[in-house]
């Protein structure tokens, strides 16, 4: 389980286990907003498991690259495949050289989109236009990305507890 962490002014901060969260609650640095129904017991308390908490000081850091990975290229392609568009699920999905390693591309924002395994067979060891296809969107670093795109997979959900705090958890009905 997973706890939710929100700033001051109740925005999305960042998501943490939830026995750091206990941790935090018991160092007054978090006041708990919302709970699970789970208990926590120890030999002399028991309390409610922290789904939300809100931070009482402001915390003023360094703002934190975007880790290059698997999962935040599936996010900021949108779970879809570069090249025909079509959304799946992360295991549908593979990471694709734009410009293949054997011609030199590198492994980095710039050049690795999510591709469906048949877009990626189909352009093997190719550039894209050499193998009769066309980027969606070029790929670029992205300078954010949603509190919320923890999920490995977009079919799933956010905890219950949550959705009052993250109003933008999953699409629309009416996105495609």
């Amino acid at each position: 389980m997973h706890t939710l962490v929100l700033d001051q002014g109740y925005q999305p901060h960042r998501i943490i286990s939830w026995q750091r969260a206990v941790c935090m609650i018991f160092d007054g640095k978090v006041e708990v907003v919302e709970e699970y129904d789970e208990d926590i017991r120890s030999v002399t308390i028991c309390i409610k498991m922290p789904a939300v908490v809100r931070l009482l000081r402001n915390i003023v850091g360094r703002k934190r690259a975007i880790k290059f990975s698997r999962i935040n290229v599936a996010m900021r392609d949108d779970f879809k495949c570069q090249y025909c568009g079509v959304r799946h699920r992360l295991r549908g999905l593979t990471y694709d050289h734009v410009v293949p390693k054997s011609q030199g591309g590198k492994t980095n924002w710039e050049n690795i989109v999510m591709a469906c395994y048949g877009c990626n067979e189909k352009k093997s060891n190719r550039a894209p236009h050499q193998a009769g296809l066309r980027l969606r969107r070029p790929p670029v670093k992205p300078k954010w990305l949603p509190i919320v795109a923890f999920h490995v997979d977009p079919a799933s959900s956010i905890p219950e507890a949550w959705a009052n705090w993250v109003y933008w958890h999953g699409r629309l009905e009416s996105d495609p």
